[in-house]
């Protein structure tokens, strides 16, 4: 898939010291500080698309808006909210399907359930949520530019395949721990290095208390080669 054939694709995270998205089960960790989380939200102002998995949305009821008062900005285009959500298990009363934003959620092709009114359904694959096909449906609909945050099943699908273009991590000065506490990449382990993630190193700075981490796709490096038994977008942990 060349890159006129898919939104560019930002893919944002904060981590701990040794790479936990959250703690222990899941549960929310704030590892951002106030630079860090005024960071993102300019993030997300520029981009046409926050990009969440379900796991997300089950652990944390994200609203994923804009919070331009943290930007002192006056209140702008919100962008639409995606949700990667195979089986279509997104509760009723979720803040993404609010109505406060647009919203789209990404089923695959065997999903039967239904969305409240304005909430668009794009099918994009048989059993589960295709990356390709989706970013391809979304720059068909105008989206140019997309911002991918979690969890840790997402990120590593994305970062995985071909289909992003930039990776900012913001790494806390804290470590969590335990076996538990959900890794900044989910799924199957790399055994060798065909199916490790090449990246191209871009930068390092300080920021609050922590360092910004940011990283191309590794130039030449093929995507990683598929790992058995696959990935699965719809089963993503928390993002931080």
């Amino acid at each position: 898939m060349t890159s006129e054939e898919r939104p560019e694709v930002l893919v944002n995270c904060a981590i701990s010291l040794d790479g936990r998205l959250a703690y222990a089960g899941g549960r929310r960790a704030r590892l951002s500080g106030p630079d860090d989380l005024a960071r993102v939200q300019w993030l997300r102002a520029d981009v046409d698309a926050i990009v969440v998995g379900i796991g997300t949305v089950l652990l944390d009821d994200p609203s994923l808006r804009v919070h331009w008062e943290m930007i002192d900005r006056p209140s702008g285009r919100a962008p639409t909210r995606v949700v990667l959500d195979s089986n279509g298990r997104t509760p009723e009363n979720a803040r993404v399907l609010d109505g406060s934003a647009p919203t789209l959620v990404a089923v695959s092709d065997s999903c039967g359930r239904s969305f409240p009114p304005g909430v668009e359904v794009v099918r994009a694959g048989a059993a589960r949520v295709d990356l390709g096909t989706l970013f391809a449906a979304l720059r068909r609909r105008g989206m140019r530019k997309l911002l991918v945050e979690g969890g840790g099943e997402v990120l590593a699908s994305v970062l995985r395949s071909s289909l992003w273009d930039r990776l900012t991590v913001y790494v806390a000065p804290v470590a969590i721990g335990g076996p538990t506490a959900p890794p900044m990449l989910r799924g199957p382990d790399s055994r060798n290095d065909s199916e490790a993630v090449a990246l191209r190193f871009v930068s390092a700075e300080p920021i609050d208390d922590g360092t910004l981490l940011t990283y191309r796709p590794h130039d030449g490096a093929p995507p990683a080669r598929p790992l058995s038994g696959g990935t699965h977008p719809e089963r993503s942990g928390a993002d931080a």
